[in-house]
C-alpha cells in the first residue's frame, strides 16, 4: 500500500499535543518543542562492526514510529542518526579479519543500511559518520579542558567527572553503580576510576589523526555530543537509543555537552526503549531466558544466530520483524521466543527449518491478513466509479482517530495496532455484506473507499502495509514454501488442475485436488478473479 499523499501542515497553535515518558523525569510529560511546530530528536545509531541482532532492532523501528507519528500530526521533525564507524570493536573485529578497519566499517555500514531499509525504517534526515566529524570532536574537547573538565595523560584526554556536579541525575545511579558500570579499562593513570575517555593515543596498527594532544582517536561518547551540537545545536528536544546506553553512554554524552555550554543545554527530553530478551523453549520445556539478548550471555550462545535481525528477516520478512518489535509500548521490555532442539555434534545451533520463533510467526499471519484485506479493497474499488460525498458506515468511523490518540499517549503501539486490526475487520465485514441492515449501495462505496484511505494513512505511520499488496503476498508465499520444505512448482500445478477440472464442472476430482493441497498444508481460496493460495501455519496444518 502506498503512502498518502503529503497535507500542508497546520500552523503550530493546531497541533495535537503529543506526551512521552521521560526517562530522566520518570514520568509522561508533553513534549513542547524548543521552536513551535519543529521537534528536533537525535538518536543514537550503531557500531558498525557486525549485523545487528533483533533486540539492536528495536530503538531503529522505535524511533522510526516516533518521527513518522509526530510528521503525520503536522510537526516538522529533524532526525539526526548517527554511524560510529571507529571504535575499539571494529579496530579489534577488523584486525581479527584482516581488514583494514575503514573498509571493514563501510562494509558493516551498507549491511546495517540494507538490514535498516528492510524494517521498513524510513533514512533520517541526517546521518553523520564519526569520522567525518573529528574536527567538531577535538573542538569540544578543547572547550573542555578550557573549562577544567578534563585533563591530558600523555596523549590521552579524560573527563574529570569530580568537576561536573550533575554527573548521575540522567541515569540515577549511586556512585557506587556509576563505578561499576563505567568502562572496564583500568588505568592508573586516571585521576578518578569513573573518569572517561575523551581522546585515545594512537596505538601501532590503529587509525589515528592529529591532534594537540597527538595522534590518536576520539572517545566513544564525545562522538554523539559533537555531531548532535552540529546540526541540532547545543539544546534540542529529545534524545532516544536503547535502555542499555542509558549509562554510561548517555549520561556521558549529557556531562560533556553541558560541561561547555551549561546545565541547560543538550536535549530537554529523554526516551529509552527497554531490552529485547529471549526464551529458548523445546518440547514445552524452558532450556534458557535471560532479560537482554547479548553475546556474552552463555546460555544463548546456541542460539544466537537466530536472534540476527538479518535471519528474522529472511524467514519471516523485515515488515513482520517491524510489527512484532510493535507489540508491545517501546519502554517495556519485550520477550523474543525460539522453539529450537538442543545442538548435537551433527547439528548445529543455527537456525534451519526446525526453528520457529511464534511471534515473528504471529507477526507474519496478521500481515497477510492486512495485506489481503488491502487486495480486496483495491480490487472492491477497481470496478465502477467514486461516488459524490456523503454519509458511510456510522461503525467504519472513529478507529484511526483512536488510533493517533494512541500514539499521541507515548507512543503506546499496542493499543495502536489493536485499532489498527479493527480497521480491517470492518473493511472485511463490508467486503463479505455482514452487516445488518445491508449498506446501500452508494454508502458501502464510499465506506470502502474511507477505510482504504484510513488504512493508508495508518500504515504511513506504522510503516506497516506499505507495499504493493500482490508482491508481498508472492513473497510471502515463497518464503513460507521454503520454510515448509514444499515444492512450489507442484503446488501450482496442483491449483491449476484443480481450476481445470472446476471448468469442466468435474467438482469431485476438484474437490480431491483441495484436499490433496489440504494435506500438503496448502489452502486454496476461490475469488472473483480466480484462486489464491497461503501456506497454512504449522499449528492448522497438524
Amino acid at each position: 500500500m502506498s503512502t498518502a499523499p503529503s497535507t500542508p501542515s497546520p500552523s503550530p497553535q493546531a497541533l495535537p499535543t503529543v506526551s512521552l515518558f521521560d526517562s530522566q523525569q520518570q514520568k509522561k510529560v508533553p513534549l513542547v518543542p524548543c521552536t513551535p511546530g519543529h521537534v528536533r530528536m537525535y538518536v543514537c545509531g550503531p557500531t558498525v562492526y557486525n549485523l545487528f541482532h533483533i533486540g539492536n532492532a528495536r530503538p531503529f523501528v522505535v524511533f522510526d514510529v516516533v518521527a513518522r507519528h509526530l510528521r503525520a500530526r503536522g510537526y516538522r521533525v529533524t532526525l539526526v542518526c548517527n554511524v560510529t564507524d571507529v571504535d575499539d570493536k571494529i579496530i579489534h573485529r577488523a584486525q581479527e579479519l584482516g581488514e583494514d578497519p575503514s573498509a571493514f566499517a563501510a562494509r558493516f555500514t551498507d549491511e546495517y543500511h540494507r538490514d535498516r531499509r528492510a524494517l521498513g525504517c524510513l533514512p533520517p534526515d541526517v546521518e553523520p559518520r564519526a569520522t567525518e566529524h573529528i574536527a567538531e570532536m577535538q573542538h569540544q574537547i578543547q572547550q573542555l579542558l578550557d573549562r577544567g573538565l578534563a585533563y591530558v595523560v600523555d596523549g590521552d584526554v579524560y573527563y574529570a567527572v569530580n568537576q561536573f556536579p550533575g554527573y548521575g541525575e540522567l541515569s540515577r545511579l549511586p556512585r557506587e553503580e556509576l563505578l561499576a558500570g563505567a568502562r572496564k579499562e583500568v588505568d592508573p593513570r586516571k585521576r578518578d576510576a569513573a573518569d572517561f575517555a575523551l581522546w585515545k593515543a594512537a596505538k601501532p596498527g590503529e587509525p589515528s589523526w592529529p591532534s594537540p594532544w597527538g595522534n590518536g582517536r576520539p572517545g566513544w561518547h564525545i562522538e554523539c555530543s559533537a555531531m548532535s551540537e552540529k546540526y541540532l545545536g547545543p539544546v534540542f528536544d529529545l534524545h532516544g537509543g536503547g535502555i542499555d546506553l542509558r549509562f554510561p553512554h548517555h549520561e556521558n554524552e549529557r556531562a560533556q555537552a553541558q560541561g561547555v555550554h551549561g546545565p541547560h543545554a543538550f536535549s530537554r527530553l529523554w526516551m529509552h526503549n527497554g531490552f529485547v530478551g529471549f526464551r529458548w523453549v523445546h518440547s514445552g520445556q524452558v532450556m534458557a531466558e535471560g532479560s537482554k539478548i547479548a553475546k556474552s550471555d552463555v546460555a544463548m550462545r546456541p542460539l544466537y544466530h537466530a536472534f540476527v535481525a538479518r535471519t528474522c528477516i529472511e524467514r519471516h520478512g523485515g515488515e513482520a520483524v517491524r510489527l512484532w518489535l510493535l507489540t508491545t509500548i517501546y519502554r517495556n521490555p519485550i520477550t523474543f521466543d525460539v522453539d529450537m532442539a538442543p545442538p548435537t555434534p551433527e547439528r548445529s545451533g543455527s537456525p534451519d527449518a526446525a526453528v520457529r520463533t511464534p511471534g515473528l510467526e504471529e507477526a507474519e499471519r496478521r500481515l497477510e491478513y492486512g495485506y489481503l484485506t488491502v487486495l480486496r479493497l483495491d480490487e472492491a474499488l477497481a470496478v465502477g466509479k467514486p461516488v459524490s460525498d456523503g454519509p458511510v458506515w456510522s461503525e467504519s468511523e472513529g478507529w484511526l482517530d483512536r488510533l493517533l490518540a494512541a500514539l499521541d499517549d507515548d507512543f503506546n503501539t499496542p493499543v495502536a495496532l489493536s485499532e489498527w486490526q479493527e480497521g480491517l475487520g470492518l473493511a472485511n465485514r463490508v467486503l463479505d455484506g455482514k452487516i445488518t441492515p445491508p449498506l446501500a449501495k452508494d454508502v458501502r462505496r464510499r465506506t470502502l473507499e474511507r477505510l482504504r484511505a484510513d488504512l493508508r494513512r495508518a500504515a504511513s505511520v506504522l510503516g506497516l502495509l506499505e507495499s504493493d499488496p500482490a508482491a508481498y503476498l508472492s513473497a510471502h508465499r515463497i518464503r513460507r514454501v521454503a520454510a515448509r520444505g514444499l515444492d512450489q512448482a507442484r503446488i501450482e500445478s496442483l491449483i491449476a488442475d484443480r481450476e481445470a477440472a472446476r471448468r469442466s464442472k468435474d467438482f469431485a476430482r476438484a474437490d480431491s485436488l483441495r484436499g490433496e493441497l489440504l494435506t500438503l498444508g496448502v489452502e486454496v481460496m476461490d475469488t472473483p478473479t480466480g484462486p489464491r493460495w497461503r501456506v497454512q501455519d504449522q499449528a492448522q496444518a497438524s
